[in-house]
């Protein structure tokens, strides 16, 4: 039986965040290239929605870890899958997550990216779920807090599914 999805965040506030946050970026880094780094596989539809609107040149690349195999909960272990294809050595590099919650996935990719001496780091992310935090690490920018529930869509799966969804929405009970 498919699970029912109700809608978090609607499509129209999804784009109107992820167009200021652009804004942002755009205005703190005029005159400089960025170097946006995705989190394979969730990043994806956030980070070339965010690249789109970005007038700044922009590289791209891609890492991918797991710390959730097929479940809904972490299983506290982060496993390196795909390691970054270009040095970031000098690049002003920004990490892309779709979500932090227990912030373990990012602190590992943190430690390993801040060694290889970009000029400078940040962390954005699509949703923020403070409440599950275990590691002390926030990103730099957010667009949206959210509550301590099971989020799909923009990217955001469960076993794989429902990434597709052009809104964030949680799985109803």
């Amino acid at each position: 039986m498919a699970e029912k999805i109700g809608v978090l965040i609607s499509e129209d506030e999804v784009d109107k965040k992820i167009t200021e946050m652009a804004e942002l970026i755009n205005k703190e880094y005029e005159g400089k290239v960025v170097h946006l780094i995705g989190v394979l596989r969730g990043s994806v539809f956030f980070m070339c929605e965010l690249a789109k609107k970005l007038t700044v040149p922009v590289t791209l690349d891609f890492m991918s870890v797991s710390s959730y195999g097929n479940g809904t909960s972490s299983s506290g272990v982060v496993k390196l899958i795909k390691d970054l294809d270009d040095s970031i050595e000098g690049k002003n590099v920004i990490l892309v997550e779709d979500i932090m919650d227990s912030g373990r996935t990012l602190s590992y990719l943190v430690n390993i990216l801040k060694e290889r001496k970009p000029e400078s780091f940040k962390i954005i992310t699509l949703l923020d779920k403070p409440e599950r935090r275990v590691v002390d690490i926030e990103p730099d920018m957010t667009c949206f807090v959210v509550p301590d529930r099971f989020v799909v869509g923009y990217g955001l799966d469960c076993a794989q599914k429902y990434r597709n969804l052009p809104y964030i929405g949680i799985i109803e009970e």
